[in-house]
């Protein structure tokens, strides 16, 4: 009735060890970012959530950018490194996993001994043999304090940090690669705009060089035509290497040859390309970002880290057990009455180890800290990025707005100054200086739709691009 007693009292305790959890509770910490985003974002629209969840298959539009992007997806260097950590952070987690199940061996041995007359039983030497078969577990961890587990838990917590790693990297791939692109485009359009400058400039210095040579026109006139046209030189040089610069980054980043035939301006707004990105996202949004879902999982693998090291002050119980067969000759190995077990349970209790124990704990606290001091800047920067995303849009589209004015108001400017010079009101200097300023204003309107377009790239990017309705990995569980 005694041991009856004592079991009753052990069993429910010994199955509130098993599964209890000496690991903190993960709580994601406070931040300081504001719940809305500033005024300067706009208005907040229903639809919001929506948007910031599209796919890039459907965000980029042009057919020859997609085509670049799914390269660089299969080929990029820095993803393929990613992709790997992923794989071997998951390999991680099932190797921890597996602590948690026994491991059963199987074992055959045989021996052959020989002993002196000194030492047998009958007075003569002899040789024995023994043969032996057997299933046995070797010492299994008997997890009651979660060291295990949380061993386990921290290798899952850093399997799916590092998945989000990797969905961060093929998020800022997707990026450069838009980002690339737009920027060949731009700089396409500017040796186009230039090589179209150029031809009229030389026009122009040809016309007055004929009217020079002849006593018509001054030399005064000449070098101003002469000026205007080795500029327009100088800058058709400048954006023919950076041309080739473009081409050169894009090729990295695909990881092969890139056709720069393909960079066509089918629509200088680039509106076939991009969709608009609506404003007012709530704040809580940045939680589904690649990298700050990577750093919350990084946070919970460290809370796990700090079970496993209090678990460390506890005792550590352990089992072997075998059964099998024993025999003393081979044919005889699987006969009745051959049978063979054992079973050996062992705790081990620290009771000094020179601080080792306590500094363990020390140090998974500190990565703790480290963690939630990551977590905090992951996300006041993601913050920080889409406001400075939103605000920028909107006095973008106003200053895109007012450069196109721009560059119509000194288009006419031009054209008048053109003619009152033809007719002879006007000397040549006020057609340089309308043609210069065309020229700049044409150049800054280029400049500035490229600004635009990339401003929606790197927003969508900042928003998450995409990976908004997802954000939970899928984990092969199986040891």
């Amino acid at each position: 009735m005694r041991t009856h007693a004592k079991l009753a009292l052990t069993l429910p305790l010994t199955l509130w060890l098993a599964g209890c959890s000496l690991a903190p509770e993960t709580v994601r910490p406070e931040t300081g970012v504001a719940s809305a985003w500033p005024a300067s974002a706009g208005p907040v629209k229903a639809a919001d959530q929506k948007a910031a969840a599209i796919a890039w298959q459907e965000f980029f539009r042009d057919p020859a950018l997609k085509g670049l992007i799914e390269r660089a997806l299969a080929n990029n260097a820095n993803l393929e490194v990613a992709v790997a950590n992923v794989e071997r952070a998951r390999a991680q987690y099932r190797i921890n996993r597996s602590d948690l199940l026994p491991k059963l061996n199987a074992g055959v041995s045989a021996s052959r001994q020989g002993v002196p007359a000194a030492s047998s039983s009958n007075g003569r030497s002899m040789v024995t043999e023994q043969y032996q078969a057997n299933l046995g577990i070797t010492a299994f961890e008997l997890d009651f304090f979660g060291r295990v587990r949380n061993l386990s838990d921290a290798a899952l917590q850093s399997f799916l940090a590092t998945e989000q790693a990797q969905r961060s990297t093929q998020l800022s791939l997707v990026a450069e690669v838009a980002n690339a692109w737009l920027t060949l485009l731009s700089d396409k359009a500017l040796l186009k705009l230039t090589d179209d400058t150029l031809k009229a400039q030389q026009e122009s210095y040809d016309l007055i060089k004929i009217g020079f040579d002849r006593g018509v026109r001054t030399q005064l006139e000449l070098s101003q035509a002469q000026t205007t046209l080795e500029t327009a030189r100088a800058n058709q040089a400048l954006y023919r290497r950076q041309v080739d610069q473009d081409i050169n980054a894009l090729t990295v980043l695909v990881g092969g040859p890139v056709d720069a035939g393909l960079a066509t301006l089918a629509a200088e707004d680039g509106t076939y390309m991009l969709p608009d990105l609506p404003g007012g996202l709530p704040s809580d949004l940045l939680v589904h970002r690649p990298d700050v879902l990577q750093a919350e999982y990084s946070l919970r693998s460290a809370n796990a880290n700090i079970g496993a090291a209090r678990a460390a002050f506890f005792p550590s119980i352990s089992l072997t057990s075998s059964i099998g067969t024993v025999s003393g000759s081979l044919s005889n190995l699987f006969d009745s009455g051959t049978k063979a077990w054992s079973v050996a349970p062992s705790a081990t209790l620290p009771i000094f180890d020179f601080g080792a124990n306590e500094a363990n704990l020390g140090v998974a606290k500190a990565n703790r800290d480290i963690a939630v001091a990551q977590y905090r800047q992951t996300v006041r920067t993601a913050f920080q990025e889409v406001a400075n995303g939103l605000a920028a849009r909107g006095t973008l589209t106003d200053q895109l707005r007012a450069q196109e004015g721009l560059v119509a108001a000194t288009q006419s400017s031009f054209n008048l100054s053109k003619a009152r010079y033809e007719r002879g009101v006007d000397d040549y200097l006020t057609v340089l200086d309308s043609q210069r300023a065309l020229y700049a204003a044409q150049q800054s309107l280029i400049s500035v739709r490229l600004q635009r377009l990339s401003n929606l790239v790197t927003l969508y990017k900042a928003l998450g691009g995409g990976t908004l309705a997802g954000g939970t990995a899928t984990v092969d569980a199986t040891p």
